[in-house]
């Protein structure tokens, strides 16, 4: 239970892909514009970084790593990230047009979001579960279940964003600070408030 614990902590709070690793940066600022798109977004990255971590991992322990093909990982681990990507296309394309205009260009750029292909880099390092503070032994489970959780970490930080951009709009802002400017201070500030979890 304290594994479980550490994990979901870690991966949505402390260890946050967006506040504290800086992970995913693009969409977060490209797609936060509306709270309808951000959330479809963090959706879309919250499957592919778990289903990622599912073909991944074992691919990497039982295949590549006694084989002695390791070094060709970050490859192998974009190669199959692409293919998850361009199949979660064609689905949110088929279920829900609007969403996949909304989404735009970001969509397809879920291939190359380093928060992605570093779900995927994290959770097969050797000592993974002690750096984040938790016990036992790493297993495909629990890799999985870091993805899925640093996927609703980042959805939850791309939600927020997007609902205070939102409530920005109402307001006259001077020249200097609209658009971009003011978005890049209303993130630092959400930064700022999730580097309260890592002093806990």
């Amino acid at each position: 239970m304290s594994t479980l614990i550490a994990i979901v902590l870690s991966a949505v709070l402390t260890d946050n892909f967006i506040t504290q690793q800086t992970y995913g940066i693009c969409p977060f600022l490209g797609v936060s514009k509306k709270t309808s798109s951000a959330l479809g977004m963090g959706v879309a990255v919250t499957v592919v970084m778990a289903l990622a971590t599912l073909v991944t991992y074992p691919l990497y322990v039982y295949v590549m790593k006694p084989l002695n093909f390791a070094f060709l990982e970050i490859i192998f681990f974009i190669f199959i990230i692409a293919s998850l990507v361009q199949m979660l296309e064609k689905i949110i394309q088929k279920l829900s047009p609007s969403l996949y205009n909304s989404m735009g260009i970001y969509l397809p750029l879920i291939t190359t979001n380093c928060a992605v292909l570093g779900v995927t880099e994290l959770v097969i390092g050797d000592n993974f579960l002690s750096a984040i503070g938790a016990a036992g032994t790493m297993n495909i489970g629990w890799a999985v279940l870091y993805a899925f959780f640093a996927g609703l970490g980042f959805t939850l930080v791309m939600v927020i964003m997007s609902g205070l951009r939102e409530k920005l709009n109402y307001y006259k802002m001077p020249k200097a600070l609209a658009g971009f400017p003011v978005a890049m201070v209303t993130a630092s500030f959400i930064c700022m408030a999730f580097m309260v979890f890592s002093f806990i």
